[in-house]
């Protein structure tokens, strides 16, 4: 894993943030709070930047209690941060709900529209498993269902799906939400003990993979 140095300024903020994680609950200590991976993975983030990946279902309950909490950290994220998500190949409507995802990103909509899916399956009860049932939403939701049906049906998208698939089975996730920084280091709500300790993990580990511990 490659070692990068960052500004006083920036590292004075992270161990702000740092301090006040540590005081409200106390350093993650791996085992605990997180797992490290025997390997790393080797990431494609931007140069000066630590990858950081959410593994996740529209089909999963937990993931969608989580997206609230998720939005909210993302707003205020630490620096030095590459987020994205990767939609798994496993639970309810998959093979919908991955291109689904991956169609949206393309079209830059997954900020408007990623609580919108989950609310359409987990609030409103929509299958969202038929192409019509599917550009009707996105057409509801104000969203071009001929763009949207044109990325989810072409071999873009079903690239995207192969690499979140091969990605998902080199980190070996098997539950979600998942959360990997830096290809080598794994958390989630449920092994952090909550939603808020989960991303506060992440603040830690970002800032342990920025400072090349």
């Amino acid at each position: 894993m490659q070692r990068r140095h960052f500004s006083a300024l920036a590292a004075a903020s992270l161990g702000l943030g740092l301090a006040r994680t540590a005081s409200a609950q106390g350093t993650p200590v791996a085992g605990r709070d997180y797992t490290v991976l025997s390997s790393a993975v080797p990431v494609s983030a931007p140069p000066g930047t630590v990858d950081v990946v959410e593994f996740f279902s529209y089909a999963c309950p937990h993931c969608f209690e989580f997206e609230p909490t998720l939005e909210a950290w993302l707003k205020t994220k630490p620096p030095g941060m590459h987020f994205h998500r990767e939609p798994v190949r496993f639970l309810q409507n998959y093979v919908n709900f991955q291109p689904m995802y991956f169609a949206l990103e393309s079209m830059d909509q997954v900020d408007a529209m990623q609580q919108k899916v989950f609310n359409a399956f987990h609030l409103q009860h929509l299958r969202l498993d038929k192409p019509d049932d599917i550009a009707a939403f996105m057409k509801q939701n104000g969203v071009d269902a001929t763009r949207f049906m044109s990325l989810f049906n072409s071999f873009g998208t079903r690239t995207k799906v192969q690499q979140a698939n091969q990605l998902m089975d080199a980190y070996g996730v098997d539950g979600v939400p998942t959360l990997v920084v830096g290809g080598q280091y794994v958390t989630s709500p449920s092994l952090a003990k909550g939603e808020k300790q989960a991303l506060a993990v992440v603040d830690y580990l970002v800032a342990k993979v920025r400072g090349g511990h």
